[in-house]
């Protein structure tokens, strides 16, 4: 009997541990109050209030239910409405009559209590810990919508950090997209015009999605724009570029970066890879390379050193770099994409605008994966050179 006691005791000290009475308090006050305001948002409130108090009632019982269930998906608020249903089916099915209910027993008088409908013994007991769980339901819900609107403005701002998609230049043209998992996710991509002529392309992916990736991202793109800035060459932007990440990101988190630098009027593309997938060069004549110079990824050690790769475009060739969530995403079966689908997909819409491979691109995942969610972040970024080499390259 002790030994069980003592379970019991220590079940009930992990149950409630953290618990205080203020946290009790407000669960009932102001967490309550705040979630019966969100779903009673946009109703003619001095149009109710003129109503009789029993038509009020009713009035606020049948906002409350549809701003609630409304904000389910159809599935789930099918769900919802048919518990409702079964719930009332079990009450009539309790239901004994109408009698008295003894609300207290006096001395010398005896019970005092009101004519009320009577069920079987627990039933009351039941419907409070039906109404404690549909409490507890609407509270979830309402934090988690007003968690999706605040994560939804973060997507806003993080879509209004990169740039609008397509950039064309002199011999050269860029198309540049990316649909994050969740909401808001870590992959970024950048393009950006040089005063001497010369364009910057970047695509990096902070490890993880969601909002934690998408803090750092943001961090790292602006410590990125602002190394742009100073003129650095690729390796040694790159190198100060990992020793800040080291410094400011946490240690659990690594970013893969592909940056380069292209020079319209030769063709050449100077690039550093940290990590980063190899992105693919698509030549005129059909061939394939692939681009892997440069070092590990950013964050893992501070005094990582990065070396610099160059190619040449030809009028027509093509760059493709992309994040992991492209070659990563997986049938049913567990069968990857791969690069060889992805070099698939760009080879069969090379005809197409940059904007249209990258669709192209996109929608061969979906149809590898028979969704269109995804697992990971999904990013590309396309490079064309679209004027003759100059002569002598």
């Amino acid at each position: 009997m002790n030994r069980r006691s003592s379970r019991l005791n220590d079940f009930f000290d992990t149950y409630t541990k953290d618990l205080t009475a203020e946290d009790l308090h407000r669960l009932f006050t102001r967490d309550t109050r705040d979630a019966y305001k969100f779903f009673m948002r946009g109703r003619d409130a001095d149009a109710v209030a003129r109503l009789p108090w029993h038509r009020r009632i009713i009035a606020e019982i049948r906002i409350l239910f549809l701003g609630f269930s409304m904000k389910l998906s159809p599935a789930r608020r099918v769900v919802f409405g048919g518990s409702l249903v079964l719930a009332f089916v079990g009450l009539v099915n309790l239901f004994r009559g109408i009698g008295i209910i003894e609300l207290v027993r006096l001395p010398f008088i005896g019970g005092v209590g009101i004519v009320g409908p009577q069920f079987r013994q627990g039933t009351w007991s039941m419907l409070l810990a039906f109404a404690l769980m549909n409490l507890l339901v609407l509270l979830e819900v309402a934090d988690r919508l007003s968690l999706k609107n605040d994560l939804e403005i973060a997507r806003d701002i993080q879509q209004a950090m990169l740039p609008s998609g397509l950039y064309s230049g002199d011999a050269v043209e860029t198309f540049g997209m990316s649909r994050p998992a969740n909401t808001v996710g870590g992959d970024f991509y950048d393009i950006l015009p040089l005063d001497d002529g010369r364009l910057v392309i970047t695509l990096g992916d902070v490890a993880g999605k969601g909002s934690p990736a998408a803090l750092l991202m943001a961090l790292l793109l602006a410590m990125l724009r602002t190394l742009v800035d100073e003129k650095l060459e690729p390796a040694d932007l790159i190198t100060r570029l990992n020793v800040q990440v080291c410094r400011h990101a946490p240690g659990s988190r690594f970013i893969t970066l592909f940056y380069a630098v292209y020079e319209p009027l030769t063709g050449k593309l100077t690039y550093v890879s940290a990590g980063h997938m190899p992105p693919l060069v698509l030549r005129r004549d059909g061939t394939c390379e692939r681009l892997s110079d440069g070092g590990i990824a950013l964050g893992m050690f501070e005094h990582s050193t990065y070396t610099t790769g160059q190619m040449v475009m030809q009028p027509k060739d093509l760059v493709a770099v992309y994040s992991d969530g492209i070659t990563e995403a997986e049938n049913p079966g567990g069968k990857p994409f791969d690069e060889i689908g992805l070099e698939t997909a760009l080879k069969a819409s090379a005809r197409d605008s940059l904007s249209g491979m990258g669709a192209a691109v996109v929608r061969a995942v979906e149809r590898h994966t028979d969704d269109t969610r995804f697992a990971d972040d999904l990013t590309i970024l396309l490079l064309r050179r679209t004027a003759p080499a100059a002569a002598g390259v």
